[in-house]
């Protein structure tokens, strides 16, 4: 657990840096600068574009994961795995522009009387297309070499900060909607520019493709696991962002702005397990090629203890205190106010679950976790066509919270009959049961019009309920026992 411990925490840290840009961005500077349609414009091609990104790679990014262990030797420049595998992205991009182009009429059809913005800068998708697909393939690179730090900054924050700049400059007139749209495509074609800078800088990687040993380690084994899993990808991602593609078809595009804050303010609660999974898959992948189940049960217990811990206190946090922090948007956007508690609660049991979807797709079962996908993306693209017509975003939201349930009930279920892994334990309960009593005591807390004092006051008294409950029923004393630890030590170096 070393390696994971020191990028999982540094991940962490990069991905609640990201989050505080995140809510500068969203909470109070796009919100103000820009108008709802204009936001919404931004969402849905930025959502449109990363759906079929993830058609693109043809699923390397899934193989690479598990097969480039196979192929590690840096004197010989892993026998040119690196160019092999952006020749994949390269022939998907061509074959996706393609298909988009041929169908260019009936995805107008789709959304020329709720979003026509949309589609007079819809051009703009193809290179985010292009960036994304390739971004998301060296990124997976990265993480196979255990170095997924600098490209979570990069994602987390570099691209966050650049897109404040972007938009405080057409906030202030000095370049109109078309040069804004421009500039914001150009932010992930940077991204992409200093994730390659970064690939060479730390590996070197060769251009030249050793042919005769993809022969010898069964190329085609390869192939055939990434394309399977490239159809659970796109499953995986459209839960994420089906919502907002289907939202400028119901809506107009300013509710799509709507949504879109009301979403990103629950990702908070999910950040630490998207910064875990980053580096533990690799670190799972390795223990099933050894058939360490030791180690992946010790990875799964407490990847769910811990995330649950801290999962609930966030939701606490957030929700606690959703009326003070709608106070800082514009008029209008409250009406996003249950889309927070709905998506935490999808968010929450993803966090409680621990990291079942690593331990699944990298072992010889791979395939259940990729139908569960495949069947689950159909089922939610249907509940989006069905509740969004009769219940609006909080349709969307309940659809996208269904969806992350179900899918990790079934994981849970799947890991535990095929391994015997579960990762509950009576602290697990515990933790649930304080967390149920905290978030009770939170409709009793009193109305403050002050929504800085309101969010302080509300935070500090839920958190002591919610760290008493947990230091009474001895949940984690290892852990509280750390931190007593590191007082002492500050306290006699200072």
């Amino acid at each position: 657990m070393g390696v994971i411990k020191r990028q999982g925490i540094k991940n962490t840290i990069s991905g609640y840096l990201g989050i505080l840009i995140g809510f500068v961005n969203l909470i109070i500077i796009q919100p103000h600068f820009l108008t709802k349609e204009e936001l919404g414009l931004t969402r849905i091609l930025f959502s449109f574009s990363l759906l079929v990104a993830m058609f693109v790679p043809l699923g390397i990014g899934n193989a690479t994961l598990r097969f480039f262990p196979m192929f590690r030797d840096e004197k010989k420049g892993h026998h040119g795995f690196f160019s092999f595998m952006n020749l994949f992205p390269l022939i998907g991009f061509l074959v996706s522009c393609l298909i988009i182009w041929m169908l260019k009429g009936f995805i107008f059809d789709q959304y020329r009387h709720e979003s026509p913005l949309f589609l007079e800068y819809f051009t703009y998708v193809f290179p985010l297309i292009f960036f994304n697909s390739f971004i998301n393939t060296l990124t997976v690179y990265c993480n196979a070499n255990l170095k997924s730090t600098v490209p979570s900054y990069l994602n987390d924050l570099g691209v966050r900060l650049m897109t404040i700049v972007v938009v405080s400059v057409y906030f202030l007139k000095w370049i109109t909607l078309d040069q804004f749209i421009a500039a914001f495509v150009m932010i992930y074609g940077i991204q992409l520019l200093v994730l390659i800078s970064y690939i060479f800088y730390f590996d070197r990687p060769s251009f030249r493709i050793d042919w005769p040993v993809f022969r010898e380690k069964q190329v085609m084994n390869l192939i055939r696991y990434g394309m399977l899993l490239w159809f659970a990808g796109i499953a995986s991602l459209g839960l994420k962002y089906f919502d907002s593609v289907m939202i400028g078809k119901y809506m107009p595009l300013a509710f799509l702005g709507i949504y879109t804050i009301a979403a990103f303010i629950p990702t908070v609660i999910e950040a630490p397990l998207v910064a875990f999974e980053k580096i533990a898959s690799a670190k799972i992948a390795y223990a099933w090629s050894v058939d360490d189940r030791k180690q992946i049960n010790e990875i799964y217990h407490q990847s769910s203890l811990y995330l649950f811990l801290l999962g609930a206190w966030l939701f606490l946090m957030i929700n606690g205190n959703t009326n003070a922090l709608y106070t800082f948007l514009p008029t209008g956007y409250d009406e996003g106010k249950w889309v927070v508690l709905i998506i935490s609660v999808g968010t929450l049991f993803n966090m409680a679950t621990g990291l079942n979807a690593p331990i699944l797709f990298n072992s010889e079962r791979y395939r259940y976790g990729a139908f569960f996908l495949i069947t689950l993306a159909i089922i939610v693209l249907a509940l989006q066509m069905w509740l969004i017509p009769l219940y609006g975003l909080e349709g969307a939201a309940m659809a996208t919270a269904a969806a992350s349930i179900a899918y990790n009930t079934m994981l849970l279920i799947t890991v535990w009959r095929l391994f015997g892994l579960q990762p509950f334990d009576a602290r697990n309960l515990k933790v649930l049961a304080v967390f149920v009593f905290t978030y009770t005591c939170s409709f009793q807390l009193p109305h403050i019009a002050n929504p800085y004092l309101s969010i302080a006051c509300n935070s500090l008294l839920l958190s002591v309920v919610y760290a008493a409950g947990i230091h009474w029923l001895k949940i984690v004393p290892e852990l509280e026992q750390q931190v007593f630890n590191f007082i002492t030590v500050f306290r006699k170096r200072t």
